[in-house]
């Protein structure tokens, strides 16, 4: 398959990149290289690809409708995986304009490209956030009423409706995939497992939002990447597929798991709870069982250990001396 990426540069993007290069496949890569975090981790992430035939990267921006056509019509993918977006909860509070741009405005274009050319199948990358609030758990796709409580969380249900109307109005193949707190090796420096490991080594206080039990269904990288490469092979028509790992994990349990990866006690700065939060993510993963044949595999000791392990041997961490102290208790 000649398979198109968004955001091919990103965490998930790049191990999506890689896993799709093993199995065989063309590959062309889509990122803006933005600095929602530093643009140098991301051309780390792809560097191993550029000597690779397979593998051809364009460095644009999905806003731009114009450049996504050239581009699609450049390369005429078969199938596209659309991973890029806006992420986090929390900044997209401050900036809910950039947000709905991007994650919308960015889509619709990624779509529009896509029929254009007789794209066969499409996948899209949702949020767990997209249940908002919801108490009945775990969360099963056909939960409804959907409540929102972010603009993050608001464009990736407006995503997942623009999926459904190119699949009902000209037949195209969507599935929408909603990632639950995906971490792992290259995982974001915006995120908990990044920063909390980043603190703890460095002896600096984590911030704990709330008494530490709100829980997370944390889902290694690699597992995630198993459902999207599935999704992106086996065309639905048009569905919704929670990939999860059906384990939600506390805060302070979560926690736990880090001290006991690196050896080393966490000091906890202690804060009130954040808006836009919920208490907990828990993905029912009976669908993706059923269509894909998901099956993560990944406990979260192990995930944080391959993660701690990545951490300490990338090029960005903390200083040479600690660094080796720390590989010895890894």
């Amino acid at each position: 398959m000649r398979v198109l990426v968004t955001g091919a540069a990103g965490f998930i993007g790049s191990h999506t990149v890689r896993a799709l290069l093993k199995d065989g496949n063309e590959v062309v890569g889509v990122d803006d290289f933005n600095d929602y975090y530093d643009p140098e981790i991301k051309r780390k992430n792809i560097a191993e690809f550029l000597d690779d035939a397979r593998f051809k990267i364009e460095k644009a921006d999905i806003r731009n409708e114009q450049e996504m056509m050239r581009i699609f019509k450049k390369y005429t993918p078969e199938r596209v995986i659309h991973l890029a977006a806006r992420a986090g909860v929390r900044p997209s509070i401050k900036d809910p304009i950039l947000y709905h741009d991007v994650n919308v405005n960015g889509t619709l274009n990624i779509l529009g490209a896509a029929q254009s050319i007789g794209v066969k199948n499409f996948v899209f990358a949702s949020s767990s956030s997209v249940y908002g609030g919801l108490e009945a758990t775990p969360f099963c796709e056909s939960a409804w009423p959907l409540n929102p409580i972010s603009p993050y969380a608001a464009t990736k249900l407006g995503g997942e409706n623009l999926c459904r109307y190119f699949h009902e109005q000209f037949g195209m193949s969507t599935t929408c995939l909603r990632f639950f707190t995906v971490y792992g090796p290259s995982g974001r420096p915006d995120m908990a497992p990044y920063m909390f490991t980043k603190s703890i080594l460095e002896g600096t206080p984590i911030n704990r939002f709330g008494k530490g039990d709100t829980k997370r269904d944390y889902t290694f990288v690699e597992d995630i990447v198993s459902g999207v490469v599935s999704a992106i092979k086996t065309p639905l028509g048009y569905e919704i597929i929670n990939l999860g790992n059906n384990q939600p994990i506390e805060l302070n349990e979560f926690i736990g798991t880090i001290e006991k990866v690196l050896g080393k006690k966490a000091k906890i700065n202690e804060l009130s709870e954040a808006e836009g939060d919920v208490k907990i993510t828990y993905a029912d993963i009976e669908k993706a069982k059923k269509l894909l044949q998901y099956n993560p595999k990944t406990k979260i000791e192990e995930g944080m250990r391959k993660f701690a392990e990545w951490y300490v041997g990338s090029a960005h961490t903390i200083g040479s001396e600690l660094v080796k102290e720390e590989i010895v208790q890894i």
